[in-house]
């Protein structure tokens, strides 16, 4: 295939810009399908590069933007900006975003959080993430979506993927809303029924679940493509590799290679989270299980970080490490669960461990993303080919 160009918003570290491009390394146990690797070196493989490639990403943390630019080493395609600012000016011609065949965006979710205060639409936070004591409007938190369909509707790509917490679900007519909105973008987007997707389906080691949206340009479809997508004929979600209740892949298999903290040279596995136990009652205090599933990987930083280990006496139930000290997840544990390689930096002389420990929690898992990639790359030419053929027909007939 040739090469298609990624628009990408609420960035963040990049966790979906890097499972839509690839190319990264993983531990062998996270997939299924071998034919994805290129190279193997021990219990590791490379994924494949996909056919993706981000020419534009945007979040208004500095943190995100150096850890991003950090990895992927290109200069002028992530923006210090919010996508507000960025969306007014591109409408009043101060600013033109690269064209793009598709948009991704990860909209703010701590307003449809259950973990959060959940006031969705009603949130008092602005585009900045500061306090507004005034009524909410268009531009605080809980709208940000609405601003991602204008870059949509901006840029105009043959596909957008909107991700959000599931429990966005749950909260009443909001889901709906959204998704009814993304299809009155230009006329008309095929906007998917929203997914939610398990991350432990897809070889990541964690309970993570995500509302996927995902919108097709009817003007670029074919009746008889339209007919076959919205039948379920012809699918833009990944089919699942794995089963989270049965047959995942555990802690141990993420992280259980890594040497302690102390004897490590990365900077992100020698730094943790130094908070005490507080005990049972209290979010993050409970020991990570190396032959489970790890709970979801927080966007928080010191007391809500989960045990790496805990004493016998606070409940530890990791016996053959008893003689080891009481700890959090490093970051660098937190990154391996999320399925991050470890060449990818996150604290550095420019990102401390507090700011690190949220770049990764707010992370689309980029396990996820690839397989997200591969379902695109898979039908992709049997979406759009059929509309190319029928015009490059008509050129023909007119010339």
């Amino acid at each position: 295939m040739k090469s298609l160009r990624v628009a990408s918003f609420f960035s963040g570290c990049g966790g979906l810009d890097l499972g839509l491009e690839g190319g990264f390394w993983i531990h062998s146990k996270n997939i299924l399908n071998q034919n994805w690797a290129n190279k193997k070196r021990g219990n590791f493989v490379k994924l494949k590069s996909t056919c993706f490639k981000t020419v534009f990403a945007c979040d208004i943390k500095p943190s995100a933007k150096k850890a991003w630019e950090g990895y992927f080493k290109r200069d002028d395609v992530f923006h210090l900006e919010s996508i507000v600012d960025l969306v007014k000016k591109a409408k009043n011609g101060e600013f033109v975003f690269p064209a793009a065949d598709v948009v991704t965006g990860g909209f703010p979710c701590q307003d449809f959080s259950v973990a959060g205060k959940r006031n969705g639409f009603n949130s008092h936070k602005t585009h900045q993430n500061q306090i507004n004591h005034d009524a909410p409007t268009i531009e605080t938190r809980g709208m940000l979506y609405y601003w991602l369909r204008e870059a949509i509707s901006v840029i105009n790509p043959k596909v957008f993927i909107a991700e959000n917490v599931k429990g966005l679900v749950s909260m009443g007519e909001v889901k709906d809303i959204i998704a009814n909105d993304f299809r009155n973008i230009n006329g008309g987007y095929i906007v998917l029924d929203p997914k939610v997707l398990h991350a432990g389906n897809y070889g990541v080691a964690q309970t993570r679940e995500r509302i996927i949206f995902i919108g097709i340009r009817k003007d670029l479809l074919s009746q008889t493509i339209i007919k076959k997508i919205q039948s379920g004929k012809i699918s833009l979600y990944p089919e699942p590799t794995h089963d989270y209740k049965t047959n995942f892949v555990t802690v141990s298999d993420a992280i259980f290679d890594l040497c302690e903290p102390e004897q490590s040279k990365d900077l992100s596995h020698q730094k943790y989270s130094k908070a005490k136990w507080y005990g049972k009652h209290c979010q993050g205090q409970t020991e990570i299980n190396p032959n489970k599933l790890s709970p979801t990987i927080r966007a928080e930083h010191h007391g809500n970080i989960e045990f790496r280990r805990l004493a016998k006496e606070n409940g530890g139930i990791i016996e053959s490490e008893f003689n080891l000290p009481q700890r959090r997840l490093s970051v660098r544990e937190c990154a391996r669960i999320q399925t991050f390689p470890d060449d990818y930096e996150f604290v550095t002389d420019k990102i401390g461990a507090s700011e690190a420990y949220k770049l990764v929690g707010n992370a689309v898992p980029p396990l996820l993303g690839y397989h997200i990639a591969k379902q695109l790359e898979a039908v992709w030419s049997s979406i759009f080919v059929e509309q190319t053929d029928k015009t490059e027909s008509s050129l023909k007939e007119v010339a």
